[in-house]
């Protein structure tokens, strides 16, 4: 993990590549669990026997699931001490490029893509990619905004 004492030392690394994190293995309780808090029960999901006969040859995690783990994955990427608070503040591209076999592992890493000066503090645009272990694909790629508040 990348730790910045700072937000001045947290701007000065724009364009910072940061890690690989661990891998993370997506189990079916994980993705039924997801499924519950969600409401979306879709047997490409939720049932192993039907999907091994479907188009991905079993179950496959939520697309949203994978996106939900970045900030798990960020935690172990970066941390920037002396702040207030940080917020995650949204989503630009998202693309779900290859689909989350369920018992795959995933893992991620980032860019600081952009830095921004505010008022109040900093706003920041991390590349993530989430990798699955043995795929030459990645699972997702996302743009995500985060403000520091100093």
């Amino acid at each position: 993990m990348k730790k910045f004492n700072d937000l001045a030392e947290f701007v000065a690394a724009e364009g910072t590549q940061l890690g690989p994190t661990e891998w993370l293995e997506v189990s079916q309780d994980r993705v039924n669990l997801f499924a519950d808090a969600t409401d979306d029960h879709q047997w490409i999901h939720v049932d192993p026997a039907r999907a091994a006969e479907g188009p991905f040859g079993g179950a496959i995690a939520h697309g949203l699931l994978t996106l939900s783990l970045i900030p798990h994955f960020t935690h172990q990427l970066y941390s920037v001490d002396n702040v207030k608070m940080a917020i995650n503040y949204g989503y630009n591209k998202v693309r779900f490029i290859t689909p989350v076999p369920v018992g795959a592992k995933l893992r991620a890493r980032a860019e600081i893509s952009s830095v921004t000066q505010l008022d109040s503090g900093v706003q920041a645009t991390l590349s993530t990619t989430v990798e699955i272990q043995g795929s030459d694909k990645p699972a997702a790629v996302a743009e995500s905004i985060v403000r520091f508040i100093g």
